[in-house]
């Protein structure tokens, strides 16, 4: 149960509460669904409280002829929404973690990390395509993707497949897959459409032996103040453990690569036996792919709230973030002996080319 928030109730004549509790959001009917889930949570949780959800757009949302590697913006889905945070007229904001860069600006915290939903990402196929998998399509068919990481990967598993841009919201994307003839499919995150209530679309999951997916996907972040410690305190009781794990390694070994929307970084990870285990990938551009698995107990021990790659998790045992976070640093300064950093820097080159 959550614990009482006094700051938050103080008590009129009719005993009503003295303010609502303002959560932001973009206004996409995906973002919207993802914040309703986590508002739905915190009303179960503390009953007491009344919640306002605040939507904006982004400038993401507003710039939809660019493809998302080329704008150039670290903070494209999140900015405005921060904005807000720091000037007060939100108490908490909801973000796909995907979404959120790996150092947060000063001032801001990651407060809570939900239960990550299936992390892969899947394909949606044109109606005249169904039944097939990617494998099916005919030579040269074209595939819709926003994503440079995506496209990297599967170009190489399926060289004879074209792949092309497509941006907008899922409600968007599968409007222009379904009333034109420009794409035989679209790539899409498996979270979102199932989110959306539209798992029936999803034509073939990608595993990670055919694409792994992007640092932190699948996973829901609520973002707050990071001194605004009543507001840290009632949403940490969201915090999965294990996905928080998971996700610190991912954002550390991002963070020490320098990674972004114009470079094609890739994971797949998963905690067993009391085990991180992460595979990683940067795209053979020169060399060949590089990929490297490493273990990590995950020990308990006291938790001094310290934030790792812009997380501060409460109810995580310290040293076991502590050794998720060195997990990824380790395993991306490996690759970057291997060659990393020339590969990443022509990506960057390469992207900025085209």
């Amino acid at each position: 149960a959550g614990r009482p928030l006094t700051r938050l109730l103080p008590q009129g004549e009719n005993g009503a509460c003295g303010r609502a509790v303002r959560v932001g959001t973009r206004r996409s009917q995906l973002a919207r669904i993802q914040t309703d889930s986590i508002v739905e949570m915190l009303r179960a949780l503390y009953p007491e409280l009344h919640f306002e959800i605040v939507a904006m757009s982004t400038t993401g949302d507003k710039i939809l002829d660019t493809a998302l590697s080329k704008i150039g913006e670290k903070s494209l889905f999140t900015k405005e929404l921060e904005n807000a945070l720091e000037r007060n007229e939100v108490d908490l904001v909801v973000h796909s973690l995907k979404d959120l860069p790996t150092s947060l600006p000063p001032g801001f915290t990651i407060g809570a990390v939900c239960k990550r939903e299936n992390p892969l990402d899947a394909v949606v196929f044109h109606p005249k395509n169904c039944g097939k998998t990617l494998s099916l399509l005919p030579e040269k068919s074209v595939i819709g993707t926003s994503s440079l990481r995506r496209a990297a990967q599967l170009k190489k598993k399926f060289p004879q497949l074209e792949f092309r841009d497509i941006r907008g919201n899922l409600n968007t994307r599968l409007k222009k897959l379904d009333e034109r003839e420009d794409f035989s499919a679209i790539i899409l995150a498996a979270a979102g459409l199932k989110r959306m209530g539209w798992e029936s679309r999803i034509g073939q999951l990608l595993n990670p032996e055919d694409c792994l997916y992007a640092v932190g996907q699948g996973a829901l972040a609520v973002e707050v103040r990071a001194k605004d410690q009543e507001m840290l305190d009632m949403v940490s009781v969201l915090h999965d453990a294990d996905t928080v794990l998971c996700c610190i390694a991912e954002r550390a070994f991002m963070k020490r690569l320098e990674g972004g929307c114009s470079v094609p970084v890739a994971v797949s990870t998963m905690l067993k036996d009391g085990q991180v285990r992460s595979t990683l990938y940067l795209p053979g551009i020169i060399s060949e792919n590089l990929f490297q698995c490493m273990h990590v107990p995950c020990e308990d021990g006291p938790n001094d709230d310290v934030q790792h790659v812009g997380i501060t998790a409460k109810n995580v045992p310290g040293q076991a973030q502590e050794a998720a976070e060195n997990l990824g640093v380790e395993l991306a300064s490996l690759l970057l002996s291997k060659g990393a950093k020339h590969i990443l820097s022509v990506a960057r080159q390469l992207n900025d080319a085209h």
